[in-house]
């Protein structure tokens, strides 16, 4: 079992990312390959295409499966996944929070934009932790790529990745993200090359991008948003990514995120 050390929470606190490396088993990578391909061939209504049609590969993906998801379910309610996120978090207890598939097909060339996560979702507070879990090797220029401490930093602007629209927070409401590929000399940009069983742990105001994956591969990731004991609800006017449809009706504003959608993980 993986102990995380005081260095490790040090780190994610301090660059907002760390790669964990060699903390699953192969066994665990085959139950999470076996979950994707299933995933794959049961699309939820909530899965796209966000590669342009004229892209010779293919990036797909698809939100919130767990629960139709045998291997996912027997993945994620494992104890050692949740204990990770909450002693990261800082946490009394680790919360899942959605699960996400994004598999960029063989030869895909549509990168993944820079963005922070946190401002697409319907949540508030700093005790958050996404937890992405490479199935195929990647290398640096094709793995995520994080500017360390910037989730120290402002919320920014979250646009649409295919079309640059502000389908959340109405224009000028946030500061824009800077150009980051204009130069990327000006930014403290950290990446890892990684193998399966190896996962990398970032918070969701962490800035993050990822090229297309590497010649000639395929580039399967399964990835889990975990948050913790200060993350409240937070009703937004406009369809969040994922949406929790009907949620407001279950929880007030500002109420912990006490729901069978959010089940406890783990806990101290």
């Amino acid at each position: 079992m993986t102990v995380l050390v005081q260095q490790q929470i040090d780190q994610f606190d301090r660059d907002g990312a760390i790669c964990l490396k060699s903390v699953l088993t192969p066994e665990q990578i085959e139950e999470l390959r076996n979950g994707v391909e299933y995933n794959l061939s049961h699309l939820s209504p909530l899965a796209k295409v966000v590669s342009e049609a004229d892209d010779p590969g293919c990036f797909i993906e698809d939100f919130c499966t767990w629960q139709q998801n045998t291997f996912y379910r027997k993945f994620i309610f494992q104890p050692e996944i949740g204990m990770i996120a909450g002693l990261l978090m800082k946490s009394g207890v680790a919360r899942l929070y959605h699960d996400h598939l994004l598999v960029k097909e063989t030869n895909t060339r549509q990168a993944t934009p820079w963005h922070q996560d946190q401002p697409y979702y319907n949540i508030d507070g700093k005790q958050n932790c996404s937890i992405w879990i490479p199935l195929d090797p990647i290398s640096r220029d094709a793995t995520l790529e994080f500017v360390a401490g910037s989730h120290k930093g402002p919320w920014l602007m979250p646009r649409s990745f295919r079309d640059n629209q502000a389908k959340w927070f109405p224009e000028g409401t946030l500061a824009e993200l800077p150009d980051i590929e204009a130069d990327r000399n000006r930014f403290h940009i950290i990446g890892w090359p990684v193998e399966p069983g190896d996962i990398v742990c970032f918070h969701m105001l962490t800035l993050h991008a990822a090229r297309g994956p590497d010649p000639g591969q395929r580039r399967r990731v399964f990835s889990l948003r975990f948050i913790g004991d200060d993350i409240t609800f937070t009703p937004r006017n406009w369809r969040t990514s994922p949406p929790f449809d009907g949620l407001d009706n279950d929880l007030p504003v500002g109420a912990p995120m006490v729901h069978p959608l959010f089940p406890i993980v783990w806990s101290k």
